[in-house]
């Protein structure tokens, strides 16, 4: 009876703010936004609906999908913070956006989109079901992101005022579970360059804010995968893959490559040629001559690269990582054979510069999947 008493009274708030919001479209009101501040500096809620219809545009357009709903929906998304309901019960902001969106006879994407774009609210949260939705709920966690770092209100020690760990954490989870492959840098970017000119030289917020979610990156991987240790996410990133995607295939062919018998030999040899050509201050090497590989075991290591280099080529282009590098394992007896036998700092400076160069292919063959100079491997 007590409960009751307490709960009939608010069932009959919602069901006033309910029927007495319905009698505005959500669409009107947002010229409403423009008198609600954002943040100093950032504009008003109508600025950053703005800047995330345009992003979201942006993001669809990469993955090639149609932009009309989730741009509505971006319009849309904020409207519901203006109704009765939503001000007397704040945890219902997006999900009375849905609701009062399909009220109004908007498209049932649009309405979904509108209701998903906050997820994930908190680790281990759901994600959005539909693709207008993950697009939406990207583009407004990266517009807050690159909005504070503009400003220059980024995150220091545990201060996390505005919740961008989460908004970044909530990025990566998108990206990575949903499928969602995009150029990271680009994506950042093109964030940046809707927000109002702020305090740094927009390169180095480009960096900052990667950095940033990078680091969020480390924590998701690490912390997902028992198995997995910094070494390995080390020797992904230092090749910073262009999507979230791309970087976790990278990381799981890097881990198939430490069970091959080869993965110990292969990673000793780049961490000596990397060694090598630090020491003989070789940023990078020239085309290998032919003419000028004088041992037998030079001549089988760059037919073995020539070979190799046919194979993976193919396997790179479809981002097939595990395969090409268990091609390259196959490198492991000619490496082994060069170092045994071949001088690499020859007297005859062309001879020498020939074998840094043969080395140099050598390694850019494994950095196209991963620096696996960085693994120790016991």
């Amino acid at each position: 009876d007590g409960n009751e008493r307490v709960i009939r009274p608010r069932l009959a708030d919602a069901a006033f703010f309910w029927n007495n919001d319905r009698r505005k479209a959500l669409s009107t009101r947002r010229e409403a936004l423009h008198d609600v501040v954002y943040q100093r500096g950032l504009g008003s809620l109508f600025d950053k609906s703005s800047r995330t219809a345009e992003l979201a545009a942006w993001i669809a357009a990469s993955l090639d999908m149609e932009s009309a709903a989730v741009e509505r929906a971006a319009e849309l998304c904020k409207c519901d913070l203006l109704t009765g309901m939503v001000g007397e019960f704040p945890d219902l902001q997006g999900t009375m956006g849905r609701y009062y969106a399909l009220s109004d006879g908007e498209s049932d994407a649009v309405a979904t989109a509108i209701g998903e774009h906050y997820q994930p609210r908190f680790a281990g949260d759901a994600l959005p079901a539909t693709d207008e939705g993950r697009v939406l709920a990207i583009a407004d966690k990266l517009d807050t992101l690159a909005g504070i770092f503009t400003i220059g209100k980024k995150p220091s020690g545990n201060r996390d005022p505005f919740g961008l760990r989460r908004s970044a954490l909530g990025i990566i989870r998108l990206s990575i579970e949903c499928g969602l492959d995009l150029d990271l840098k680009a994506l950042i970017a093109k964030a940046l360059e809707l927000q109002p000119a702020g305090k740094e030289e927009p390169g180095a917020l480009q960096e900052s804010l990667y950095t940033f979610i990078t680091d969020r990156l480390r924590r998701y991987f690490l912390d997902s995968d028992a198995a997995l240790d910094t070494e390995t996410f080390d020797a992904v990133m230092a090749r910073q893959p262009a999507s979230l995607v791309d970087f976790e295939r990278r990381l799981q062919a890097v881990q198939a490559f430490l069970e091959l018998d080869e993965a110990q030999s292969l990673a000793s040899a780049n961490k000596r040629i990397a060694n090598i050509l630090r020491q003989a201050e070789v940023t990078e090497t020239g085309e290998v001559s032919e003419k000028r590989l004088e041992e037998e075991a030079e001549r089988a290591l760059y037919d073995a690269l020539v070979a190799a280099g046919k194979v993976v080529g193919p396997l790179l282009a479809e981002r097939d990582y595990t395969r090409a590098l268990q091609e390259l394992a196959a490198l492991r007896q000619p490496v082994d054979r060069f170092f045994d036998d071949v001088m690499v700092m020859a007297d005859d400076a062309a001879v020498r510069e020939n074998r840094l160069a043969l080395l140099g292919a050598l390694r850019a063959l494994f950095l196209d999947v991963a620096d696996i100079s960085r693994l120790s491997i016991a």
